[in-house]
């Protein structure tokens, strides 16, 4: 189902269509089956002014009688006595539901806990919804009947019969749709001719039988930007940021990692670009990953490490050496549900504290967040950008939601890309090399081993501030914290100022000035519809640490302020720390899911 989500998004964004996809999947390692625990699923919304996947589905595909219970009942699929309730199901009460009914056998129904042989009637499926059965287990083994291939594989061909389908009741161009086909399966062209014949199928059968879904229609508009465009994953998006910036920094780009739930795509990603001048080593922990980037941090390469929750936890006490040694350092932590082992394959914005301050003693670092699949490149390019210039590391935060899903993306030129200016040591050094020099924004100078004249030791010891010695004098301690905790905070003077998002002008209603929607990192699609649904003002949070320096100014202008997260309260409880005047609400989830539109309207709303 990743696959067949996948396909019909790529095909929409070369269509010209806006996307946003929600791919979701079990945490168990091959979950059972045709079982509840085993549903995965691809959401998707196409057209224009997309900022969602949406919150309730107008087209649903169930390929079995599990899926069909976990999209009707959504987050109450495992209470025996549930019924479709529009509050909870994964799609509306006027919605299409495409099912495959081969998949409603006795052991199929058993297999998803039904009590009855009606899946529709015990599910309390309402008489609007429009359901559109269809035998696509049958068709695929009739389709590839002569074909040579073994039952099993027959099967696994299903999901091209049900994309096929959907290409004709949205009226893709299917010769499109085979290209892109083609394009995916070059590496194993044995599967190129079954799986075309069976997607074609599956469009002439739709076809043949007149099918529609008469009350949806797909619209895009071209965008305005000329350009090339595609569709992106946000862990894709996060590693090509990187060599870009590694690019135009003049830098060999090095990655120390560990594979971990769900980053590890950025690792994968990067270590297939050797072409690119990118050395990618896979550690043996998440220790090892870190400590082998500062080592190349200190060589003098652009060095990155990627994580997620409980690798950063493990990465704290490096992230502290790395403060303390004022190396550049680019540490991606693509959040998931926690704490522990947790929720792996779900999305949460609770590693915002342990970003913030989870080192020991006073060790400052720059936190920044992606807030769409797309901006992942941006903020990568960013954090480069910044602890390239400014000598520190700096935390990349972003989640399963960004990392999986997808959404269209304009590929940019590399000399739009904004330059960026290692801290090189300067020429006039040479020589007499003091490690403890400063430039006038307080960043140290950055010589690494082969630079004749500049040698130097870099330690995780407190240094004198005057000769970049070891030190253990008390003032010089005090000293040294407040010059690096300076360094961070002067940041603030190069990133952009905060900017208040306006609502669609499509209510009649005067806009509120009472009202501000606050949020950072993935919520922004969210925030956004919320917005425009309330008519209030938005503010989201990309720079987390340094804030904005106009940040107060911002958000004292408004008499409410809802901080919404993924989390318990975070940003809010930071905001606060930081502005104590301001008068902040919050409205939190954390139920492994990202936002949804009308929860949110339903709470500013009070």
């Amino acid at each position: 189902m990743q696959l067949t989500g996948n396909m019909f998004a790529q095909l929409g964004a070369e269509l010209g269509h806006e996307i946003s996809t929600l791919p979701d999947f079990p945490a168990e390692i091959r979950a059972p089956q045709g079982t509840l625990g085993g549903v995965s699923g691809f959401q998707v919304e196409l057209g224009s002014g997309v900022y969602t996947p949406g919150d309730k589905a107008d087209v649903i595909v169930a390929m079995n009688a599990a899926a069909l219970k976990v999209c009707t009942l959504g987050s109450h699929f495992n209470h025996p006595q549930a019924h479709f309730d529009e509050e909870f199901s994964l799609y509306h009460r006027h919605a299409i539901v495409i099912v495959d009914t081969d998949s409603l056998t006795d052991k199929d129904l058993e297999k998803a806990q039904y009590h009855t042989d009606n899946p529709f009637t015990e599910l309390g499926i309402p008489e609007s919804v429009q359901i559109v059965p269809v035998t696509l287990t049958t068709l695929t083994k009739e389709a590839l009947k002569e074909s040579g291939m073994d039952n099993k594989s027959i099967l696994k061909c299903r999901n091209m019969f049900a994309l096929g389908l959907i290409y004709w009741l949205f009226d893709e161009p299917m010769e499109k749709a085979i290209h892109l086909l083609e394009e995916k399966f070059k590496k194993k062209p044995a599967l190129i001719a079954p799986n075309t014949k069976v997607m074609v199928d599956g469009y002439n059968y739709g076809q043949n039988l007149a099918l529609s879904i008469n009350q949806i229609r797909l619209e895009g508009q071209p965008s305005e930007a000329h350009g090339t465009y595609t569709s992106i994953a946000g862990n894709k998006a996060t590693a090509w940021g990187l060599i870009a910036a590694a690019e135009k920094a003049g830098k060999h780009l090095f990655l120390g990692s560990y594979p971990i739930t769900p980053a590890t795509d950025i690792l994968h990603e990067l270590a297939a670009r050797k072409d690119m001048n990118v050395m990618a080593i896979q550690a043996e922990d998440e220790i090892a990953g870190v400590c082998t980037a500062i080592g190349a941090a200190f060589a003098g390469d652009l060095a990155c490490t990627t994580t997620s929750g409980p690798g950063l936890s493990l990465k704290s006490e490096a992230i502290g050496l790395a403060v303390m040694a004022e190396l550049p350092l680019v540490i991606v932590d693509v959040q998931r549900g926690g704490p522990s082992t947790g929720l792996p394959t779900k999305t949460e914005q609770t590693d915002l504290l342990q970003a913030l301050y989870g080192r020991n003693g006073e060790c400052p670092a720059v936190v920044l967040a992606a807030s769409s699949s797309a901006n992942c490149f941006d903020f990568a390019y960013e954090a480069c950008k910044i602890a390239l210039e400014n000598m520190t590391p700096v935390i990349l935060l972003t989640d399963t939601y960004l990392a999986n899903g997808t959404a269209l993306w304009r590929v940019p030129k590399m000399a739009e890309l904004p330059e960026i200016h290692p801290q090189t040591v300067p020429e006039e050094l040479k020589g007499h090399f003091n490690p403890a020099l400063r430039d006038e924004r307080g960043v140290r100078y950055w010589a690494y081993p082969g630079m004749e004249g500049y040698e130097h030791r870099n330690i995780g010891l407190e240094r004198d501030a005057e000769r970049g010695t070891i030190s253990t004098n008390p003032e010089n301690h005090e000293v040294m914290v407040r010059a690096r905790q300076a360094k961070i905070a002067q940041i603030a003077n190069s990133i952009p100022d905060l900017k208040v998002i306006e609502p669609k002008a499509k209510s009649q209603e005067p806009k509120s000035h009472e009202l501000l929607l606050v949020g950072w990192g993935s919520t922004e699609g969210h925030l956004h519809a919320a917005a425009d649904e309330l008519h209030c003002d938005l503010v989201q949070f990309n720079y987390i640490c340094p804030l904005p320096r106009n940040t107060h100014e911002v958000l004292s202008q408004y008499k409410r302020i809802i901080v919404c997260e993924l989390n318990t309260g975070q940003f809010a409880a930071y905001l606060r720390s930081q502005f104590p005047d301001l008068p902040i609400e919050q409205y939190n989830e954390i139920q492994g899911q990202p936002f949804a539109v009308e929860r949110i309207v339903k709470y500013a709303s009070k």
